[in-house]
């Protein structure tokens, strides 16, 4: 069985000298403690497709990530727990062949089977999407019945999973603004869609050239789980660090003074981006006086 979640995750306030400069409160809401296997948002975006999967009788789940994917790790070990088999299509034909890294490794040794696909097979078939018929009807001759998930686990119930983290933040208003990096879109339509009136959400994209991308993603998402679209968010595209995956010099270094300075250890390409972020904008006026950010650390550091 799988392991229940820590809920709430804790929220701790995170006095930093940079931001109180500019007038600007800082929580963190510790989305990495939620969970011993599946952490972050992982939980928060699976555990609705976990509950249908069961309801719905499936055997076999089967998802897409690449050579480092946290969502493949999550998958393995979650579905595993439930007794259910996992596939994971991974991006780079070229990897079959050599040894595994760890993070492939840990999603093999969990029970995923993994099959490795070219980098344009790849696009083409997570850019369709697994709704599309001719996607799913060749998914289905491979692999035989099984429930897809998307890549990074974003579709309407994610959304909705996380939707759950505004509700565990107490005394939204105006003054709020509830900040997620950005990967897939999923956490951050959620957190949008939980948001009460006046409270924004701002989410960091991780990858580079998503702008435009990104904000339709998170749009359709709204429309698949609520029927409609909200104007309560906005993505800042500015601060990728050159790209998904990418953890420049510069980047590192911040991450080093706020694990120092304030005891956390942060997750580089997702989480210290978001920071960094929110630094920057912060030290830009970007936020007025008084506002309070709460920053979801949406994961753990790699363990190597």
């Amino acid at each position: 069985m799988l392991e229940p979640a820590l809920l709430p995750t804790p929220l701790v306030d995170c006095t930093d000298p940079a931001l109180a400069r500019a007038g600007v409160e800082l929580r963190l809401k510790r989305d990495d403690l939620l969970h011993p296997t599946v952490p972050g948002n992982k939980w928060r975006k699976l555990a609705p497709n976990l509950a249908a999967a069961v309801e719905q009788g499936h055997t076999r789940l089967l998802t897409f990530g690449g050579a480092y994917s946290t969502h493949l790790r999550a998958v393995a070990v979650a579905a595993a727990a439930l007794g259910l088999e996992s596939v994971g299509l991974v991006r780079g034909e070229e990897l079959a062949d050599r040894p595994r890294n760890w993070s492939l490794r840990a999603a093999e040794e969990a029970g995923m089977e993994l099959a490795f696909l070219s980098r344009a097979e790849y696009r083409e078939v997570t850019g369709r999407g697994a709704a599309d018929e001719a996607t799913a009807e060749g998914i289905q001759r491979r692999w035989g019945p099984c429930l897809v998930l998307p890549e990074g686990g974003s579709n309407a119930l994610a959304a909705i999973g996380a939707a759950a983290i505004p509700a565990e933040l107490p005394d939204l208003g105006a003054r709020d603004v509830v900040c997620c990096p950005v990967g897939t879109g999923g956490t951050l339509a959620g957190i949008a869609a939980g948001l009460p009136a006046g409270a924004r959400a701002l989410g960091v994209a991780v990858l580079r050239g998503g702008a435009g991308y990104l904000e339709g993603e998170v749009a359709r998402l709204h429309r698949a789980a609520y029927g409609r679209e909200f104007g309560n968010w906005r993505i800042d595209h500015g601060h990728h660090g050159g790209g998904y995956g990418k953890v420049p010099a510069e980047l590192a270094a911040f991450a080093e003074r706020f694990e120092r300075q304030h005891g956390i250890a942060l997750e580089r390409r997702y989480v210290a981006k978001l920071l960094a972020a929110l630094h920057d904008l912060a030290a830009a006026g970007e936020f007025p006086r008084g506002a309070r950010l709460t920053a979801v650390i949406t994961g753990l550091p790699d363990p190597v």
